[in-house]
């Protein structure tokens, strides 16, 4: 069967397959045909990021979901979670979000929620993509009289902005505290300073002018260079850079140190631990983690299992096991007492909310976890075929592991949403990290590119 749909909806170059505004539009009539039911309109809400393609995409699928008697509201601009936040809230019966996430201006994709603003379950991916490939969707079309229409959902941003803010602790305040925010020229760039700004935090914002062409561009949770100079030049307390649709966050602490997700992730766990309030004692993270990560929990005390990459892996885990917070290296951390999918809006708040419960310097907390040497490669390849199906490259990996033996680890993997291949090593020392993973990365370049 052909498949649409990769580990975090459907991505591609803008104008190429998948991301045909063709495939939009039978997207939204699908989308809209499963959420029909007798004596029942359904809304699905539609929002998207700030790429130029974004308003071609939108206009497809807001056409697709009109044309199948289905109403849909758009609400413009909005974070993913924003999305998630609001079509769970107004009652919606399902959420759209034209996004690439971090992918560069000239990517797009599609991301959906269900009403309860979860992630769609593969079971619904594939429901839809057969309603796609049968190409018959015109036969349910119902008649003119009865075609859906598209309203505007004005205050949106103030209705996120509002949810954000009642995440953060309301016996803390943080007036007086110096941030500041890169907004990657995508999707946080006006609820970002709103939300601190309202808590009356002094804010700095950066990158917050999109074009439609420059989101993701040299800065955001990828390039963090600027933002981290921008802290050391203002003696702000802490800066964050948000990727393109505002589901992951990088900090960068006092001292102009950059943390990545599983930092994050260690300060507000041991937060919540100390508080009671870490359920089940547990911790939900992926394979990519640091190896610094399982030497902090260990001192802590705390439980921690692996889930895959990716975020719907990661509350999958989480649903199941019981566990409030759980995240990705990358910056895409989960608190399930607050939301349903990744925020980075309000990782970053309870950051911020660490700092203050402590009242200690980023900088200070971050010291909870060592992180230890890791080198990570990405690798644009032709085709994906199973790692252990190709020897050249199952040689070398075994060739670092023997030489690291319990003192580092090795993680070869394909992106799910580009036509990537990651070659992750972590060491004992820089240079041996480097070592072993430059000589994986040349055979899979070799074999792969």
């Amino acid at each position: 069967m052909n498949k649409l749909f990769g580990t975090d909806g459907i991505r591609g170059i803008a104008n190429e397959h998948p991301m045909t505004t063709e495939i939009a539009l039978n997207v939204g009539r699908a989308i809209a045909y499963l959420s029909k039911r007798k004596g029942h309109t359904p809304r699905i809400i539609i929002g998207r990021d700030t790429r130029l393609s974004g308003d071609m995409f939108e206009s497809s699928i807001i056409s697709g979901i009109c044309s199948m008697g289905v109403n849909a509201i758009s609400v413009g601009v909005m974070p993913t979670p924003g999305i998630a936040f609001l079509t769970h809230d107004m009652r919606a019966d399902a959420g759209i979000v034209i996004s690439a996430s971090h992918n560069p201006s000239q990517d797009n994709g599609i991301k959906i929620f269900n009403s309860d603003g979860f992630k769609l379950s593969d079971e619904k991916e594939n429901q839809i993509e057969e309603l796609i490939f049968a190409n018959n969707m015109e036969k349910l079309h119902p008649v003119p009289k009865e075609m859906g229409k598209v309203s505007r959902l004005d205050d949106a941003a103030g209705r996120y902005v509002d949810f954000l803010k009642s995440t953060f602790p309301q016996d803390i305040n943080p007036e007086g505290m110096k941030v500041v925010l890169d907004c990657s020229n995508g999707a946080t760039y006006r609820v970002a300073p709103e939300v601190f700004a309202e808590l009356g935090v002094e804010v700095t914002t950066l990158f917050n002018q999109p074009d439609g062409k420059n989101i993701n561009l040299n800065c955001g949770s990828q390039h963090t260079e600027n933002l981290a100079a921008e802290v050391l030049r203002q003696r702000a307390d802490v800066g964050f850079a948000f990727d393109g649709d505002g589901d992951r966050v990088i900090a960068v602490d006092d001292k102009g140190n950059v943390l990545t997700g599983d930092r994050m992730l260690a300060i507000c766990s041991v937060i919540l631990k100390k508080e009671g309030k870490l359920k089940n004692n547990l911790v939900v993270r992926t394979v990519m983690s640091n190896l610094g990560l399982s030497v902090a929990f260990q001192k802590m005390g705390i439980d921690s299992v692996f889930a895959q990459v990716g975020d719907r892996f990661v509350l999958e885990e989480m649903l199941a096991r019981g566990a409030i917070i759980g995240g990705e290296d990358s910056g895409h951390l989960i608190f399930l007492q607050h939301h349903t999918t990744g925020d980075g809006l309000i990782t970053a708040l309870q950051v911020l909310a660490a700092m203050k419960k402590e009242d200690r310097p980023l900088s200070e907390l971050a010291r909870i976890m060592k992180v230890f040497p890791q080198m990570l490669i990405n690798i644009d390849v032709k085709r994906k075929p199973e790692i252990e199906t190709v020897p050249e490259i199952t040689a070398a990996i075994k060739k670092a592991e023997e030489a690291l033996g319990d003192k580092g680890r090795v993680l070869v993997r394909y992106s799910g949403t580009q036509n990537m291949c990651r070659v992750m090593v972590e060491g004992p020392t820089k240079k041996e990290t480097e070592t072993h993973c430059r000589q994986i990365a040349e055979v899979v370049k070799k074999i792969l590119a």
